[in-house]
C-alpha cells in the first residue's frame, strides 16, 4: 500500500490529500480529479471571478431573474433549510455588510453605515425556482461561500471514492472529510487548532469515515479601545455575535458540518445549548478561551 500527501490551494486557503493506494498511477488520477472538481467548483461559485453564478446573480440585483442549474438549485435549497433551522442567522445575504466592515483597519464603522446595509440583508427576498434565482432588490448579494468550501470537500471525497480510493482524507483549509480508514489506525490524525494561539491545537483526534468542519472569528478580527470584533456578523444587526469564538463539529457529510459550525457560532452564548441538543460530536470556544463540547481536548 503507498502513501501519497499532495498539497494545493483551492478557495482562498491550503489544501492537502492524504491518499493510501495501490500504486501511484492509481494515486496520479484521484487526485487529478479530485483537484478538478474542486477547481470547478471554485470558478462556478466564487464571488471574485467575474463569470461566476454568484457574480451573475449579484450583478443583476433588482433586474431580471438569473438561470440556474440543478446544482445551484440544490445548493439554495440547503441554504433555505440552514436559513430556517437557524432562524435566520444563517443568511446568504448578510455578506453585504462587508462593505461597512474593514477588518484589515482597527476602527469600527459608523453605524449609519450599517443600517444603510440592513436593507440589503433579507433571504426572504431572494426569489427562486428550480430555474432561476433573482434578488428582490439593487444592491444585494448572494455568497455562496458558506456552503460551497464544504460541498466542495464532501465532491473531492467523491471523486476519490470513484477512482477507486479505499483510505483517504481531503483537507479544504481545515474543513476535513476522511474516506474510510488509514490501514493502521482507526481513523485519520487531525488536529483542531487553537483560535488564539495558531501552531498549537486545542484538540486532537483520529477522524473516523466522516467530516470535521469548523467555523472561527479569530483569523479576521479587530481589537478597539480593548474589545475584539470578529468577521461573523449577526444579520440582524450587523454587528460581530460574541459567546464563541470557535467552533468545530463532526458529522457524515463536510457540508452539514460546516453549517452546524457557523449556525452554532452565529447562536453566540446559546450555541453550546444548541451544538448539545443537536445530537452530533462538537467542540466550542467561548470568549475566555474555556472549552466546551464533546470532543477530546489535545
Amino acid at each position: 500500500m503507498l502513501r501519497v500527501d499532495h498539497d494545493f490551494r483551492a478557495m482562498g486557503g491550503p489544501g492537502r490529500l492524504r491518499l493510501e493506494v495501490t500504486g501511484r498511477a492509481q494515486a496520479d488520477a484521484a487526485i487529478a480529479a479530485a483537484l478538478a472538481e474542486v477547481g470547478r467548483l471554485e470558478r462556478k461559485y466564487s464571488r471574485y471571478l467575474e463569470d461566476s453564478v454568484t457574480t451573475r446573480i449579484n450583478r443583476a440585483a433588482g433586474a431580471d431573474p438569473v438561470s440556474i442549474d440543478a446544482e445551484t438549485a440544490g445548493l439554495l435549497d440547503y441554504a433555505d433549510t440552514v436559513w430556517r433551522e437557524s432562524d435566520g442567522l444563517f443568511d446568504l445575504t448578510s455578506g453585504v455588510l462587508r462593505r461597512a466592515w474593514d477588518f484589515s483597519a482597527d476602527r469600527l464603522p459608523a453605524q449609519a453605515d450599517i443600517d444603510a446595509l440592513l436593507p440589503l440583508v433579507d433571504w426572504q427576498a431572494v426569489e427562486r425556482d428550480a430555474q432561476t434565482v433573482r434578488l428582490a432588490r439593487p444592491g444585494m448579494e448572494i455568497d455562496l461561500g458558506g456552503v460551497v468550501k464544504e460541498y466542495a470537500a464532501d465532491a473531492a471525497a467523491a471523486q476519490l471514492r470513484d477512482a477507486g480510493v479505499a483510505a483517504a482524507l481531503v483537507d479544504l483549509a481545515g474543513d476535513m472529510v476522511a474516506v474510510g480508514t488509514p490501514a493502521d489506525r482507526p481513523g485519520w490524525p487531525v488536529g483542531i487548532r487553537h483560535p488564539a494561539q495558531r501552531q498549537q491545537a486545542i484538540a486532537a483526534l483520529e477522524l473516523p469515515p466522516g467530516a470535521l468542519a469548523s467555523s472561527g472569528d479569530y483569523e479576521r478580527c479587530i481589537t478597539v479601545d480593548g474589545r475584539r470584533y470578529g468577521h461573523v456578523l449577526d444579520p440582524r444587526s450587523g454587528w460581530p455575535v460574541r459567546g464563541l469564538v470557535a467552533v468545530s463539529v463532526l458529522a457524515p457529510q463536510c457540508m452539514v458540518a460546516g453549517s452546524a459550525a457557523t449556525v452554532a457560532l452565529l447562536k453566540g452564548a446559546q450555541g453550546i445549548a444548541w451544538l448539545d441538543a443537536l445530537g452530533l460530536p462538537w467542540l466550542a470556544v467561548d470568549d475566555d478561551l474555556q472549552c466546551h463540547g464533546t470532543l477530546a481536548r489535545a
